[in-house]
């Protein structure tokens, strides 16, 4: 990680526009004239460089996007799609057939939790979840059927952090494929630098940053990538998560101020979580030292980019949080919504949103409390200013 900075890789890239212009120019087709029938024959069995298809294969602006989030997670290439969902279901899909089995990580986003526990199932892949901090659970979790170790970097919404070389060393032993959905940490975590294969993001969140569009990509190998995208037999190319011209090239002007944004989220995120400690709540943020993967995290990230924006409080029960959040909401300090990494802050109470799919016996189990409620923290110029307004709220409902 010292020697590897993912804005730098960013900033180096450079594209101009069809007639000069400072951004990559736009390519608004869905299909793609030959000058030969050869060159066609030779595009769809995979045997020609710079030749476009179909939109649903590749797109000139689908594959600038590709190339920079390449460079920012330090792979040789990326495929973006039109969700996060749109890349992480066919990356699985790829990996895994009828048979196959899947160690995963238990505090994960909620739609990639039903699509294990419930979707997949139909096509006979089976799923482990597993506290992936321990890595002898995970490896004992690991059969002869096993093909993935699944986890997020930093997880939703439990803020859970997985040892990703750790967990890098167990799967090259067994010879399975490491997919780290890498969302809560842009830039913070470069999981492809600490031996994951498959790095995946929701660009709906960070990257884009301004909660307007939904996205996805999956950045690995060409050799991946390319299997991916194959006509006939890529999951990426048969399901259809294509993601639209003009949707990559919105994403890719955001992705620009991505380093900066990151920067902030965490900066604010950190005092908060600092102040509402001290105040006696049960706050978690892997900035603290209370956390308890703090020193682990401490050795995966680049510094300069902090924590990250994500943070949790724990306020007793269900009603009180909505309460709060809903009086956080008429002072206009945010949004109850689900998602993160909008300018404002956004609350939600993950049991009843963005984890509603997993069984309540099961929440609880992973300590996924009714009172529990997840921030991403926003851009706010005046952190303080946002403290003793939050605090005031907390104060006015008995919480504090």
């Amino acid at each position: 990680m010292k020697d590897f900075n993912p804005a730098d890789k960013i900033q180096d890239l450079q594209y101009f526009g069809e007639f000069g212009g400072v951004n990559p120019s736009i390519s608004d087709s869905s299909t793609y004239t030959f000058l030969s029938a050869k060159t066609m024959f030779d595009t769809f069995e995979g045997n020609m460089e710079g030749c476009y298809l179909y939109s649903r294969h590749s797109s000139p602006s689908n594959l600038y996007l590709d190339q920079a989030l390449a460079a920012m997670e330090g792979t040789e290439t990326a495929n973006v799609s039109a969700s996060g969902m749109g890349a992480i279901t066919p990356t699985l899909l790829q990996l895994c057939g009828a048979g196959d089995h899947i160690v995963s990580s238990r505090t994960i986003y909620g739609g990639t939790y039903a699509f294990l526990k419930n979707f997949t199932p139909r096509f006979g892949i089976e799923t482990s979840f597993v506290d992936i901090t321990k890595l002898d659970v995970v490896e004992a979790a690991i059969t002869p059927n096993t093909k993935v170790l699944y986890c997020e970097t930093v997880s939703n919404p439990l803020l859970e952090v997985a040892d990703i070389a750790g967990l890098a060393k167990i799967a090259k032993k067994h010879n399975l494929k490491l997919v780290v959905d890498n969302t809560f940490s842009p830039l913070s975590v470069s999981p492809a630098k600490l031996g994951a294969d498959i790095v995946i993001h929701s660009l709906t969140k960070y990257i884009n940053g301004s909660s307007d569009t939904v996205g996805g990509v999956t950045c690995a190998s060409k050799e991946f990538i390319n299997s991916l995208k194959n006509v006939n037999s890529g999951a990426s190319m048969l399901l259809g998560p294509t993601m639209d011209s003009l949707r990559s090239a919105s994403v890719m002007k955001n992705l620009r101020t991505l380093h900066i944004r990151v920067k902030q989220h965490s900066h604010n995120a950190h005092f908060l979580a600092d102040q509402f400690e001290a105040d006696g709540l049960k706050t978690v943020y892997p900035g603290l030292k209370s956390h308890p993967s703090h020193e682990l995290y401490k050795t995966m990230i680049n510094p300069e980019y902090g924590f990250g924006g994500m943070m949790t409080i724990d306020v007793g029960t269900l009603d009180k949080a909505n309460e709060l959040m809903e009086l956080m909401q008429a002072r206009n300090l945010g949004y109850l919504a689900v998602s993160l990494g909008f300018y404002k802050t956004l609350f939600s109470a993950p049991g009843t949103s963005t984890s509603s799919e997993i069984p309540l016996e099961e929440q609880a189990e992973m300590g996924l409390t009714d009172g529990l409620i997840r921030f991403s923290i926003g851009l706010d110029n005046d952190i303080q200013r946002t403290y003793e307004m939050m605090k005031a709220c907390m104060v006015e409902l008995g919480i504090l």
